[in-house]
Parts: C-alpha cells; structure tokens; sequence
C-alpha cells in the first residue's frame, strides 16, 4: 500500500505535524484535533509506502491511521531522544 500525502506542522506545538491522504484532505480530521493542533502550516506532499519507514514514524503505523481514522498526528519527541539528538550531532566547527 502507499499513499500520496500531505504533510502538516502545527503552529501551536513544536514538532507536531498531522499526515492526511492528498485525495481527502481534512475531510475525516476531527474538528476538536485541529482547534487543538491550529491553522496547519503545509510542509510537504510525500508518497509514503509500507516498505520504507519514515524519519520519526513507522510507515505502517502511519498508513494504518491514515485508513482507519484519515489521519495520522505525529507528536514531538520525547525531551530525553531530543536531548540525544542533539549529542549525537556533531559539533565540530561551531565554537
């Protein structure tokens, strides 16, 4: 299965984005979810498959929620796998 989708970030929530299906839109997304999640911001329109997993989300899950609910929200990372984002990166050049 794969499916064309648009990509969304919250402008009330850092590292929030909300995946819906290009052909339908916001239709299914609750009304309550995006007086929550705020007037989304389009980021990109990426095809997601089932063999290929995303950076921070397993294409399964979000093809799931996507079929099931027609939508799939992305929600920021734990502070401590953001805290080790952040040591992993390299440093060199910057002082």
């Amino acid at each position: 299965m794969k499916v064309i989708c648009e990509v969304f970030k919250s402008p009330r929530q850092d590292e929030m984005y909300l995946y819906v299906d290009k052909k339908e839109g916001f239709k299914r997304v609750p009304e309550q979810l995006l007086e929550i999640f705020g007037k989304p911001n389009a980021v990109m329109t990426m095809l997601v498959r089932e063999d290929k997993d995303l950076a921070r989300a397993k294409s399964e899950d979000v093809l799931r929620d996507i079929r099931e609910k027609g939508f799939y929200l992305q929600m920021p990372p734990k502070k401590e796998d953001y805290l080790l984002d952040l040591y992993k990166t390299p440093t060199e050049g910057k002082y």
